[in-house]
């Protein structure tokens, strides 16, 4: 980098600008959503909030009402002066994030696309299946005429935003490309099928000489059927071959907005992709998203991939939902790009107005502390200021004319409500970026440590987007997927891991290299269909002294429905039937290593004889086992058939017998505390704590059997978070540990959290420590000791 130079790099999984490694804490304030004068105020109150940047979408709808009219300086409406508003948060010191489509989604009419996009590019309307009209106002991002539209809103919008990037001296640090790519899409299952997209399809298929099908592809011109209403003999392998189209399809459209922004003056700052998925408060379909847009943000340096994180409260039912999408996305991302959540929910979850939500304040803090562990890098609390929608000039006769679905006012749940009023989710909100951004110099260089532990992540697993609804075979497929590849191992395997304090990352087994050496110990999701290399790569892996623990039901088949039992050949296990329980008392009881668990009831169960290897479970009333431990060469397998209960101490046994063990360990006599750990090269720590229930907790903590923090208590309050130091420097002192979280520090002081009477901080400094009657100061060698008199509160360590 020259000297004075300023640029802004993804590198080491860390965000950096101008070289140093940066957090960055956005709140979305929607310009085009308040009045001009209102501006200053949401600005304000985000900045103490304790954010360094806003977001905001950029409404093509609202700046391009009719084509070639353009009003991006508030000449017609005061509040679409988009260059004003970048500027007054630079004034503020704050960076900007700009997302200006084309899509935006937020509630907007057409999804923030103008009308007129649709009166004038009738061939980017999708058709569906069976020739249906799709039920979503998508359109086909490769049509020559929305492209050309889309460059031209480009080209308008990016003259006010190129002169303000970083690199030119401005506060613009990323540039979203478009929002939620193939999310309209997958929701209605409604794959695009316009004739531009059936020909770009059997060119595809040409390219990577793609063969099996009963026709042609120079057949589909002139029979579209061939592929809208497929026949059930090629379903299965359409369904396949059109999820890797797309996937390359939204590949190149994504290719396609970024050379627009780059011909337009957008260089030297990333290009933010957004990734869609939660729903219902779960994670579940998340990964959906993954699997439809990773090849648009890992196929080139430059991108930054973007969760969307809707789970409202962070409770025992859905934490591990949380960990599981940060792993899988750090998973597929290219080496040394870092994460990010562009969309981080926050506010008080009541969406429709009508008193149906009240998140608890502990909601965004926890999953912000989570997510920071896991290295995100940037995260934008979403909808941080609520707004107005206005009225659209030209008439609209669609019950409102308002730009948007939402009536008058929206944001009406954001922290800060349409008036500008603060709600009771704001202070802690508030609070915990505050304490984040403390630290953001240390955790923006920070990665998690993991145990010898790693979930396997299947893309193909999560290409259920668009599925033929007349086709038996691929509507069979799925559902056995959908049923096998998150839920029971989730809600059993990971979160009994993480409730066990085990830490580990995932690993992309269908597209990454995965030895015995660098994964000791695997979990796999695995349903009754797996990819035939994936089979043969897993049984390599195995046989090289690799450990698997499977979840769910052994492959039967490929992805098409081909018979494919390698893995289960490899296993000794020959599979008899699959039971379920409809008005059958299905049981399973345990034998050998497993003979003390108690008989429970389930609703499922996969069942195999077995010719090697010893059953750990079984059904009561029959022969077939449901739980296999083997030895496959010199690696060992523990597979689950069955839906089996959460057993945290069968998962412990089971872990343990395949070789990883977690390296912390708390004392609480109960479950219900995550735990992970975060480290930079200088070996400086944070232990990250979060209690997931509404009770105090007091435990100690030891890692590989040694007492950490002295073996002193620490205490963590309900529905709360702390982030520990141990071996780290922060302001004048050099900080070996402390059972207090220190919320701020300076040259002159250092600022505690202080829960209970009774935390301990130990230090070194060379400074002397200012007498307080909050604390008590002793001396043992080099080091500083002092115990906190002060039952609750903030304490304040002085320096003279």
């Amino acid at each position: 980098m020259e000297k004075g130079e300023r640029m802004i790099e993804l590198t080491e999984q860390q965000f950096k600008i101008d070289g140093k490694a940066v957090l960055v804490m956005c709140g979305e304030i929607h310009y085009f959503r308040l009045a001009r004068e209102d501006w200053e105020d949401r600005i304000v109150k985000l900045k103490e909030a304790g954010c360094n940047a806003v977001a905001s979408y950029i409404p093509w709808i609202c700046h391009e009402p009719v084509r070639g009219q353009v009003d991006l300086t508030g000449t017609l409406r005061a509040e679409l002066d988009l260059g004003a508003f970048i500027d007054l948060c630079a004034s503020y010191g704050l960076y900007f994030f700009a997302r200006p489509g084309p899509f935006i989604m937020a509630e907007m009419k057409k999804e923030g696309i103008p009308y007129w996009v649709y009166d004038e590019v009738p061939d980017a309307i999708p058709i569906g299946w069976d020739e249906a009209k799709p039920t979503t106002p998508t359109l086909d991002y490769l049509a020559p005429g929305f492209l050309e539209a889309a460059q031209d809103w480009y080209r308008e919008v990016l003259t006010v935003i190129a002169p303000r990037t970083y690199p030119n001296g401005g506060n613009v640090i990323a540039l979203q490309l478009d929002n939620e790519i193939g999310m309209l899409s997958w929701v209605s299952n409604t794959p695009d099928l316009t004739d531009n997209v059936l020909a770009d399809f059997a060119t595809w298929l040409d390219s990577k000489k793609t063969y099996g099908y009963p026709f042609a592809t120079a057949d589909i011109a002139a029979n579209k059927a061939l592929i809208r209403s497929p026949k059930e003999d090629y379903s299965a392998k359409l369904h396949q071959d059109l999820g890797y189209y797309m996937r390359d399809r939204f590949r190149r459209y994504v290719e396609t907005l970024r050379k627009y922004a780059e011909s337009f003056g957008i260089t030297g700052i990333p290009f933010v992709v957004n990734i869609h998925g939660t729903g219902g408060g779960r994670g579940y379909t998340f990964p959906i998203g993954i699997s439809q847009l990773y090849e648009s943000y890992t196929h080139d340096d430059g991108y930054l991939p973007g969760s969307d994180i809707y789970f409202g409260d962070f409770t025992m039912e859905n934490f591990q939902d949380l960990y599981l999408i940060n792993a899988f996305m750090t998973a597929t991302n290219r080496d040394g790009q870092p994460i990010s959540s562009v969309e981080f929910n926050c506010g008080d979850g009541n969406f429709g107005d009508n008193l149906g939500g009240r998140y608890d304040i502990s909601a965004a803090d926890l999953k912000a502390r989570l997510c920071i562990a896991q290295g995100n890098r940037l995260i934008n609390y979403y909808l941080m200021a609520g707004g107005y929608n206005y009225e659209m000039d030209e008439y609209r006769q669609d019950g409102n004319n308002r730009i948007a679905i939402t009536g008058e006012r929206h944001g009406f749940a954001a922290p800060i409500s349409p008036e500008g009023e603060l709600n009771y989710t704001y202070p802690r909100m508030a609070e915990s970026i505050k304490t984040i951004m403390a630290h953001s110099d240390k955790l923006a260089e920070m990665d998690e440590e993991h145990d010898n532990l790693h979930f396997a992540f299947i893309p193909d697993y999560y290409m259920t987007e668009y599925t033929y609804p007349s086709s038996a075979i691929a509507q069979a497929i799925k559902q056995n997927i959908e049923a096998n590849r998150a839920s029971g191992s989730w809600d059993i395997v990971a979160k009994s891991l993480l409730l066990n304090s085990y830490r580990f990352g995932a690993i992309d087994i269908q597209n990454r290299e995965f030895s015995a050496e660098k994964y000791p110990v695997i979990v796999l999701p695995c349903a009754r269909y797996l990819a035939r290399d994936i089979q043969e790569r897993l049984v390599t892996y195995l046989e090289t002294g690799g450990a698997l623990f499977i979840y769910g039901e052994l492959p039967l088949y490929d992805m098409e429905g081909i018979s494919c039992q390698i893995l289960a050949e490899a296993l000794g296990a020959t599979h008899l039937e699959n039971k379920n329980d409809h008005g059958y008392n299905l049981s399973i009881i345990g034998e050998n290593w497993c003979i003390d668990k108690p008989e429970i009831r389930t609703h499922h169960a996969q069942l195999f004889s077995l010719k090697n290897g010893e059953a750990i479970l079984k059904e009561k009333q029959g022969d077939g086992i449901c739980g296999i431990d083997t030895k496959v060469g010199k690696g060992r397998v523990i597979a689950v058939t069955t839906a089996y209960r959460g057993d945290i101490d069968f998962i412990q046994t089971a872990f343990t017998k395949l070789g990883a063990q977690p390296g912390l360990a708390h004392n609480y006599p109960h479950h219900g505390i995550a735990t992970t750990t975060t480290k930079n090269i200088k070996n400086e720590r944070f232990v990250h704590l979060l209690n997931l229930d509404g009770i105090e907790k007091q435990f100690c903590i030891t890692e590989q059997n040694i007492p950490l923090f002295g073996g002193n208590e620490i205490t963590l309050g309900s529905k709360s978070g702390l982030m520990l130091p141990l071996q780290m420097y922060l302001g004048p002192a050099f900080i070996e540990y402390s059972t207090a979280e220190i919320t701020t520090y300076t040259a002159q002081e250092i600022t505690l959290r202080v829960l209970k009477q009774g935390a301990v901080i130990r230090l070194q400094t060379a400074k002397q420590l200012v007498e307080s009657k909050s604390y008590t100061i002793t001396k043992e060698f080099d080091s500083t000791i002092i115990h906190i008199n002060q039952e609750a509160g903030e304490v304040k360590i002085a320096f003279q």
